[in-house]
C-alpha cells in the first residue's frame, strides 16, 4: 500500500507539473484543446489539463548566418510567441529601376506581433511571408523611380513601404513599425560614371566660385579706385577753395593796406600838391623798375610825356631834372 500511495503521489506531482506553464513578460502561449484553439496565455503562472490541452508551436527565426557570401536563416518552432519588436535583416536583392538599371538593395524591417492568435493561425510561415511581401513591394516601388530618384528618395521609399506592409500584415496580427533601406548599390559602371559626374560638378562649382571671386575682387577694386578718385578730387577741390580763399584774403589785406597808405599819402600831401598825380607817378616808376629788372641788359626808352606827369608832383620834378 505504501508503494502504491507513493506511486500515486509521484504521478499526481508529475501530472500537476506537466500541466503547469510559466509565461514570461512580453510572451504569449497559444493553448489548443483536442486540436482546437482554446485560449491565449498571458504572462504569469498557468495550469492546463495535460494530455487534453497542449501549446501550439509557431515557426520563428532565431538568427541569420552567412555562408559562402550567402545569408541563411535558422528556422525552428517554439511554443513561446515573442511579442517584442523584432528586427529582420533581409538579404541583398537585385531590383530594376524605371530606367532599366539593376541595383542591389538590402533592408531592415522592424515589426511586432500584436495578436498572437492571428499570427499563428492566419499565416503558415510568418517570417517568410513578411520577407516575400517586402521584396515584392520593394521591387514595385523602385520600379516606378529612376536611378537618381531612387538614390535621393530613400526616406520616401521607407515610408511608402512601411505603410504598404503595415496594411497587408494587419490580418496576420503584425504591426510594421519601421522599414530602413541600408545600402543601395548601383553597378560598377554606373558608379564610375557617377563619380566622374560628381567630379565634373565639383570642378564646375569651383570654376564658378573662382570666377565670382575674381568678379567681386574687380568690383571692389573699381569701387576702391572710384572712391579714391572722388576723395582725391574732393581734396583738390577743397585745396583750390582754400587757396582761392587765401588769395582773396591776401588781396583784401593788401587792398586794405594800400588803401591805408593812399589815405596817409593823401593826408600828407593835401596842402602840398596833387595826391592823385603823385600816385600815378609812383605807379609809373614802379612799372619802370619792374621792366628794368632782369639779368639781360636792357635799353629803356622813356617817353617825354612822362616828365609832364612827374612835373606835377612837388619835389619830384627837381629830382628828375638833376638826374637828367
Amino acid at each position: 500500500m505504501s508503494i502504491f500511495f507513493l506511486i500515486l503521489i509521484v504521478g499526481v506531482i508529475l501530472y500537476v507539473l506537466k500541466g503547469m506553464i510559466i509565461v514570461e513578460q512580453q510572451e504569449a502561449v497559444i493553448i489548443q484543446r483536442l486540436g482546437q484553439y482554446h485560449q491565449t496565455l498571458a504572462p504569469g503562472l498557468h495550469w492546463i489539463t495535460p494530455f487534453i490541452d497542449s501549446p501550439r508551436p509557431m515557426l520563428k527565426i532565431d538568427k541569420r548566418k552567412s555562408i559562402d557570401g550567402r545569408t541563411y536563416s535558422d528556422l525552428n518552432y517554439s511554443t513561446r510567441i515573442d511579442l517584442r519588436e523584432t528586427v529582420y535583416d533581409f538579404p541583398r536583392q537585385n531590383v530594376i529601376t524605371k530606367d532599366n538599371v539593376t541595383i542591389s538593395i538590402n533592408a531592415l524591417l522592424y515589426f511586432q506581433i500584436i495578436d498572437a492568435r492571428k499570427a499563428l493561425y492566419s499565416i503558415e510561415n510568418l517570417p517568410e511571408a513578411i520577407e516575400k511581401l517586402t521584396q515584392t513591394n520593394l521591387r514595385n516601388l523602385v520600379g516606378q523611380l529612376a536611378l537618381d530618384e531612387t538614390l535621393v528618395s530613400r526616406d520616401i521609399i521607407n515610408d511608402k513601404l512601411r505603410e504598404i506592409l503595415d496594411k497587408a500584415t494587419d490580418k496576420w496580427g503584425v504591426k510594421v513599425n519601421r522599414v530602413e533601406l541600408q545600402d543601395i548599390v548601383p553597378p560598377a559602371s554606373i558608379q564610375q560614371a557617377m563619380e566622374k559626374e560628381k567630379k565634373a560638378e565639383q570642378d564646375r562649382r569651383a570654376t564658378i566660385l573662382e570666377a565670382e571671386g575674381i568678379k567681386k575682387s574687380a568690383i571692389l577694386t573699381a569701387e576702391g579706385e572710384k572712391m579714391a578718385a572722388i576723395n582725391k578730387a574732393e581734396g583738390e577741390k577743397q585745396s583750390e577753395i582754400l587757396r582761392a580763399e587765401g588769395i582773396a584774403q591776401a588781396r583784401i589785406i593788401e587792398a586794405d593796406a594800400e588803401k591805408e597808405a593812399i589815405s596817409r599819402i593823401v593826408s600828407a600831401l593835401a596842402d602840398k600838391g596833387k595826391p592823385d598825380q603823385y600816385l600815378i607817378a609812383m605807379k609809373y616808376l614802379e612799372t619802370l623798375a619792374n621792366i628794368s629788372n632782369g639779368q639781360n641788359n636792357k635799353v629803356v626808352y622813356m617817353p617825354y610825356e612822362a616828365t609832364g606827369i612827374l612835373s606835377s608832383v612837388d619835389g619830384i620834378k627837381q629830382m628828375f631834372d638833376k638826374t637828367k
